[in-house]
């Protein structure tokens, strides 16, 4: 008898397919009005999970009895309580290494968009307010040759260092849980305190996973030792910064401006203060979103899953149990 898996993210048609030759596929679409109540209908029978973006707290860990794996399409991991399921005998993967490349990108993609203004301009341009040649008040400022400050050296973080130092001739200053040598080698980077990453750094880009320790780690005091032609990007997570205390350090022209693809509530609402600032450019959680990178996570998951429902270890496991 097959085993039974709960889908709740579309997968194409031949990833689809691969997971109906040896598991039994409940769809479950998760954002409909009863996908919630679908949803606890269908866990009470279920060996596998593979999805993203839903958060899976022990009310509903608590109707599978016969969980085995939780398979999700992501790196970030924050949406499930590891200790909990480790506790509970259930394995989690995830999908790393994939989206490393294409993170990265949405990354200087921002950094650059940031500091030549391209939106703002772009912007501009479509209003028809192009009427004359640009002055000083519609100048950006360079990126090549700039100090590139990277809080956060796992996979992402190398990527970005690779990009600044070899594509644009950038200083690469880090900050991370431990020095990375090899990094170091390989991208003339230098190890340093938080603090004197945030006081050199032309760009402050985060890339770290949030958790307890990295919850709030950019707040006022932070923002205040940037300097004041500073730019910040957040591909991490939103939660890893102070969002107040960054609305307030843009509206006051504190640091130049920030490059966001996350924030503390997503979807960003529509009254947020960040889209009303000029010197803010906010992208809609893009870091992966092409569709060679998405459709590279979704196989990974699915690989993942059929791993761990062999009785085999998953290559991305999570809780070693």
């Amino acid at each position: 008898m097959k085993k039974r898996i709960v889908l709740y993210k579309r997968l194409s048609d031949a990833l689809l397919a691969k997971l109906e030759e040896q598991v039994e596929v409940t769809w479950v679409d998760t954002g409909a009005a009863d996908g919630l109540a679908r949803l606890r209908d269908a866990l009470p029978g279920a060996h596998g999970l593979l999805g993203a973006s839903l958060r899976l707290g022990s009310e509903l860990l608590d109707l599978a009895p016969q969980l085995e794996v939780i398979s999700s399409v992501s790196v970030g991991v924050d949406n499930y309580d590891v200790a909990d399921l480790t506790r509970r005998g259930v394995m989690l993967t995830n999908t790393p290494d994939v989206l490393t490349e294409t993170t990265a990108d949405t990354g200087f993609a921002l950094i650059l968009a940031a500091a030549r203004r391209v939106v703002e301009l772009a912007d501009w341009v479509r209003e028809g307010k192009w009427q004359a040649s640009l002055g000083p008040a519609h100048f950006g400022t360079d990126v090549h040759g700039k100090t590139l400050g990277i809080v956060g050296m796992g996979r992402i973080g190398e990527a970005l260092a690779r990009r600044g130092a070899a594509g644009f001739g950038m200083r690469v200053l880090y900050h991370s849980s431990r020095a990375r040598p090899e990094v170091e080698a390989r991208h003339a980077a230098r190890y340093c305190s938080l603090d004197a990453l945030l006081a050199e750094a032309d760009y402050v880009c985060l890339t770290v996973p949030l958790s307890a320790s990295t919850e709030g780690l950019i707040g006022a005091r932070e923002l205040g030792l940037m300097k004041p032609e500073a730019i910040l990007v957040n591909i991490a997570r939103g939660r890893v910064v102070d969002e107040a205390a960054l609305i307030e350090a843009l509206q006051r022209k504190r640091i130049r401006g920030a490059g966001l693809d996350v924030f503390v509530q997503e979807p960003l609402a529509a009254d947020s203060p960040l889209l009303q600032l000029d010197n803010v450019v906010a992208t809609p959680h893009i870091g992966s979103a092409t569709h060679e990178t998405r459709e590279a996570m979704a196989r990974c998951a699915v690989e993942n899953l059929l791993s761990a429902l062999a009785g085999q270890r998953p290559p991305n496991l999570v809780n070693p149990i």
